[in-house]
């Protein structure tokens, strides 16, 4: 077959890269896979990492069921490097990372999309529920999936925009029930493995922030807890253990409710509230904001943003500056916990225009 016809299916061992390779097959595709190995195997859960040998056993038996090669890729070093490093980065500056972002950027849709072409291929196939639109003069841009409970566009914003005319969502139109039936109607061997996402970057016995910590032998910031009159709670034993709007796992006993407020790195103090609404924002700045086949003109415009995965989207007012790589937005009606690291995202409808990192949030 001619490799024009050929596609490389990232494949992490779970259902929905698996429907996406056999889909792609039944369309008369040269199909080979690819799983990456982000991490050592000792270092991952085992039947839950997609990173683990378990993972990629049940990927590499996924693709000997539909009869087409597959590859393991070995990124640990990048991985290392450009994600796990970066994570530490930003919790030792009081900020709460978002790795998956960053790994889709960096690793998924970048260093595999070049293996592709290694491989006699100039395109890209995932598992992830999103689409791809194309413009009228070609140009490619992202959408939300189909599936709005499973949409996770929010997490491949930074993908470069000129390398979606590459990419391939299979299941991207499919809800999650359906992907899941047509896997036992193919007779996957994985057809009810368990969810694998944000497995990556789970640890053995410790959280992932001190895992960080560990991985790279830094030292611990200790600090004071405040209250918002700066008045001394007690002492705290490191700013990466906390997250703004977190409530459980505190170490500190108030008497009543209390969430993590703001974290100030240079003197590691953690403010907290005991305010139900000591967390509200009504808006953000966004900084390394990145555009898809849109431009805002350096104009205000009106869309829809997300400030975490798993939120509602809410309507606000986007303002850029005058490069239009960092905006200040301001939301219709509050919301709660807006955390700097975190990654904001522009929606039209089910289109994205583009998103950026949270830098802080404003009142």
């Amino acid at each position: 077959m001619s490799v024009s016809k050929r596609i490389v299916t990232a494949m992490s061992g779970g259902v929905d890269s698996s429907v996406a390779a056999a889909l792609l097959l039944e369309q008369g595709f040269d199909v080979v896979g690819v799983s990456l190995q982000l991490q050592a195997c000792h270092e991952s859960v085992e039947g839950r990492s997609c990173c683990g040998t378990d993972a990629i056993a049940q990927a590499r038996a996924a693709a000997g069921h539909l009869g087409i090669h597959h590859y393991v890729l070995d990124c640990r070093q990048i991985f290392e490097k450009t994600v796990l490093l970066r994570s530490w980065e930003e919790y030792s500056r009081g900020r709460t990372p978002n790795p998956c972002v960053i790994c889709n950027e960096r690793i998924k849709f970048g260093l595999l999309l070049d293996y592709a072409g290694s491989l006699g291929s100039g395109k890209l196939a995932t598992g992830h529920y999103a689409r791809i639109g194309v413009r009228k003069n070609g140009d490619a841009f992202l959408m939300r999936g189909a599936d709005a409970r499973k949409d996770q566009s929010y997490f491949l914003f930074s993908i470069c925009p000129d390398r979606l005319s590459a990419v391939i969502f299979p299941v991207g139109g499919l809800t999650k029930d359906t992907v899941r039936s047509m896997a036992r109607r193919m007779g996957l061997p994985n057809a009810d493995r368990q969810e694998s996402q944000d497995a990556c970057f789970a640890a053995k016995g410790t959280a992932y922030p001190e895992g960080l910590r560990r991985r790279f032998n830094e030292a611990v910031k200790p600090g004071p807890f405040l209250d918002e009159q700066g008045r001394s709670l007690g002492m705290h034993s490191g700013i990466h253990r906390f997250t703004v709007g977190q409530r459980r796992g505190l170490g500190i006993a108030l008497g009543s409710p209390a969430w993590v407020q703001s974290i100030d790195p240079r003197s590691a103090s953690v403010f907290l509230t005991t305010r139900k609404d000591g967390l509200i924002a009504r808006g953000l700045i966004a900084t390394d904001v990145r555009w898809h086949a849109f431009s805002p003109r350096f104009k205000r415009f009106r869309c829809t943003v997300q400030v975490r995965y798993n939120q509602a989207p809410v309507f606000a007012t986007v303002e850029p500056d005058g490069s239009a790589t960092t905006v200040r937005v301001r939301f219709d009606d509050p919301l709660r916990a807006v955390t700097p690291g975190q990654a904001v995202v522009f929606f039209s409808g089910d289109r994205v225009l583009g998103g950026g990192w949270i830098d802080r949030s404003e009142q």
